[in-house]
């Protein structure tokens, strides 16, 4: 592979990356001052934050690799819809409680184990940002996990909406683990690990957490993909016109 192949690959994959991380983070800002306690207010917040400094790191990234010289802000505020490239799965609406914790189980796993490979990656900035970034998502994995136990063992009313939250999220988890050219290629030069070689250890991480919280595996009967190439929910027209509305507003505008 040349250089400037392996240049814009690797700017995919962290636009891939840093989109998950932007568009998850504003989802989880919008239960600020609208947790169950101000703890979780507190913590939820704590978890946004992370999510966007992975995400401005991972955008900035991809800018000067992909030769466009785009800063974070150009990704986050200049694109339209089906320019993102995040996963389906973090632009879903929170729902209740119960759902963003299912959310945010699945997603926190699944990046832990992928940011934990990257410290491995043959390029050092991509190394530098898995291991950075793992020791957060250890963290917010260990966070959803304890409430998934805490809801899943409580009372026969938080048993069930969080069993419903499993299932509402379930079909979004298998384009997580997605192979294509992209990911072929950046596993065969060593640059990242191949998705679909995370699933089997998130579904045994999985079943370990709710199996403790005396909860069932979800089998869905379908499973949502297109994200990746520009694939949008319902959902996320509205997510991005709260997300840009500033910006539009006042373009060029700064603090």
């Amino acid at each position: 592979m040349t250089t400037s192949h392996l240049a814009s690959d690797v700017a995919g994959f962290a636009l891939r990356l840093g989109d998950d991380a932007l568009i998850l983070s504003q989802r989880l800002c919008e239960w600020v001052a609208a947790a169950p306690s101000i703890e979780e207010d507190l913590a939820l917040a704590n978890i946004a934050l992370d999510l966007l400094g992975h995400a401005r790191t991972l955008l900035s990234y991809s800018g000067e690799l992909d030769g466009t010289g785009r800063s974070e802000d150009d990704f986050a505020y200049r694109r339209t819809a089906a320019e993102f490239r995040n996963s389906l799965l973090v632009e879903l609406p929170n729902g209740d409680f119960a759902v963003t914790i299912a959310r945010q189980l699945v997603y926190s796993t699944y990046s832990r184990l992928l940011c934990s490979g990257l410290r491995n990656s043959t390029d050092s900035v991509l190394a530098g940002i898995g291991n950075r970034a793992a020791i957060d998502l250890e963290y917010h994995t260990m966070h959803a996990a304890q409430w998934t136990v805490r809801l899943g063992r409580g009372t026969a009313e938080s048993r069930h909406r969080m069993q419903a939250g499993l299932d509402k999220v379930w079909p979004y988890a298998t384009e997580l683990f997605e192979a294509d050219d992209l990911t072929e290629r950046l596993e065969a030069d060593r640059t990242a690990t191949n998705p679909a070689r995370l699933e089997g250890p998130w579904e045994q991480e999985m079943a370990a957490v709710l199996q403790d919280a005396q909860l069932v595996v979800p089998t869905p009967a379908w499973h949502a993909t297109g994200g990746r190439s520009g694939l949008r929910t319902q959902a996320f027209g509205p997510l991005l016109a709260d997300f840009q509305a500033l910006h539009q507003h006042y373009p060029g505008g700064t603090w």
